[in-house]
Formats: C-alpha cells, sequence, structure tokens
C-alpha cells in the first residue's frame, strides 16, 4: 500500500473520531436550555438556535421519527441523562459513526479486495449504529442497582421520619434533600412533579419507571394501596424497610456464591498452563537432554 493510500483512511478515521467527540462533549441542549428559560417570557423563533444545534437537527433528521425519538428520550430518563446528553446528539451519533465506519470499512476494502474486510467492516458499522443504545443501557443496569443498594437506608430514614411526625410528603424531600445517592435525585424530581400539579399516583409510577427498580415499584404500589385503604404508612415502610434489609443480604450471598464458578475459567485457562510449565517444565527439559543425549 503506497503512502497516499494509506493516509487516506487515517485522515478520515481522525476527522470522523473529532466530529464524535464534539458530540459527546458539546453538553446539553442550548435549544432546550433556552426554552425552558424562556417559559416566562416568550417564544424563541427557530431562527434563534445556536447554529451547532441546527446541525444537530439536520443531522439527526436522517433517522428521526416519533417512535425513534420517544423510545430514545425513554431510554435516556432511565439512563439519568449520562452526560448531558440528548436525543438529537444521539441520533447525530448513530448517522455520523455509521457513515463515518462504512467509508473507512470501504477504503480499505477497496485497497485489499478482502472478503473478510468486508464482512468485519459490516458487522462493525452495525455495531457502531447500535453502541449508543447499548451505552445507555448499561447506564440504565448499573443505575438500577445503584438505585436498589439505596433504597432500604431510604425507607429507613423515612420510617424514622414519619414516626417523628412528619407527613409522607415532607419525609421523603426531607430525606431526598439530605441525600446524595441517584435515588435521592429522583425522589427530589418525584417531590417536584407533585408540586407543580402532577397526581401523587403519576408522580409514584413515573419514579417507578425511570429507575426501573423492581423492589422500588414494589414499595411504590405497596404505599398506593396503603393510602387507599388508610393503613399507617409507618407500619409499611417498617415492614419494607425488613424485606429489603433481609433480600439486600440475600442478593449479596447468592452472588458470593456465584464467585467459584466465575473464577473456574480463569483459572484453567490462565493460571493452570502457568502452574503446569512451572512444574512440568524442569522434568521434561531433564527428559529431553536425557533422550537427545543418549541418542
Amino acid at each position: 500500500m503506497t503512502l497516499p493510500e494509506f493516509l487516506l483512511p487515517v485522515i478520515a478515521l481522525a476527522a470522523g473520531l473529532g466530529v464524535l467527540l464534539w458530540l459527546l462533549l458539546a453538553g446539553p441542549d442550548q435549544a432546550r436550555v433556552r426554552a425552558v428559560q424562556n417559559l416566562q417570557r416568550g417564544h424563541t423563533p427557530a431562527q434563534d438556535r445556536p447554529r451547532h444545534q441546527q446541525g444537530h437537527l439536520s443531522v439527526a433528521r436522517v433517522i428521526d421519527s416519533p417512535e425513534r425519538r420517544g423510545r430514545l428520550e425513554r431510554a435516556l430518563a432511565k439512563a439519568g441523562f449520562p452526560g448531558g446528553w440528548t436525543v438529537d446528539q444521539l441520533l447525530s451519533i448513530k448517522v455520523l459513526g455509521t457513515l463515518l465506519s462504512a467509508v473507512l470499512f470501504f477504503l480499505l476494502w477497496m485497497s485489499s479486495r478482502s472478503s473478510l474486510v468486508l464482512l468485519l467492516g459490516a458487522a462493525l458499522t452495525v455495531g457502531v449504529f447500535f453502541l449508543p443504545d447499548l451505552l445507555l443501557l448499561n447506564a440504565f443496569q448499573k443505575r438500577r442497582e445503584q438505585v436498589d443498594l439505596e433504597l432500604a437506608d431510604t425507607l429507613d430514614q423515612m420510617s424514622i421520619a414519619v414516626q417523628a411526625g412528619l407527613g409522607f410528603d415532607a419525609a421523603m424531600l426531607r430525606v431526598a434533600r439530605n441525600g446524595t445517592g441517584v435515588l435521592a435525585r429522583e425522589l427530589v424530581r418525584t417531590m417536584q412533579d407533585i408540586q407543580v400539579g402532577q397526581s401523587r399516583r403519576n408522580a409514584y409510577e413515573d419514579l417507578a419507571e425511570r429507575t426501573g427498580s423492581i423492589p422500588l415499584r414494589r414499595f411504590i404500589r405497596t404505599v398506593i394501596q396503603a393510602e387507599a385503604y388508610g393503613i399507617p404508612l409507618a407500619d409499611v415502610l417498617n415492614a419494607q424497610a425488613g424485606e429489603l434489609r433481609v433480600a439486600r443480604r440475600q442478593r449479596a450471598e447468592r452472588k458470593a456464591m456465584e464467585i467459584p464458578v466465575k473464577v473456574v475459567f480463569p483459572l484453567i485457562i490462565c493460571i493452570l498452563p502457568v502452574v503446569f510449565i512451572v512444574i512440568l517444565g524442569p522434568a521434561a527439559i531433564s527428559i529431553m537432554e536425557n533422550l537427545f543425549g543418549a541418542l
């Protein structure tokens, strides 16, 4: 391969990676921020949007649709909007990343004419298209696990606050403001939804939908039923906190029991061959020396 043919894919890759890095680090959607700031004083015309946001939207329209936009909005909400990502940025990353990968591997295929490069390029191009979805799924799973770990302690604090005389909403707000984790931020958002006029039932159900935590969903259903039938919430909080502590301990024990099974394959692949070499290596060398010395 000559030097110009080698530099062309490299230059294309560097330019594409620069664009993708800029999209990832561009920060929150300025159009959305401007819209929130102008809710009390009027509407911002479309031509007043920043130029880079207009670029995001024009690129995102290639694969944009109401269904895909709604799905990505829900995925971003469940993942906690990592890195200030927006739907327009994700759609732009999908389009530009896929085009960049396709062009790069097409140039490599033109230089080598190999079917392996073509198949590998097609597979990686498809992988680049779905990479933002996988990143969001990974962030959502980690966030859900964090919520599960924080739920028992949060319910204990809410139970103490309710027994001290606070109402359920006041106890939730106090615990949320004093907390620093993922669940505390979600509780603050839930209380804000209630304060702006959303019903308590819908706000609680939105909380369960955003976090995706099964224990939290069960707790919310219990709270809704307790409010409907007039059951004291202090007793509900105590019972739910005790069950969650038992479930957390059982989950830790289950993970501890899974460790020996997970260690088997690294042990067989990485450690046992080295042990065999150390133990049998000198014996094999002595056997080879005696055998060839006798011959």
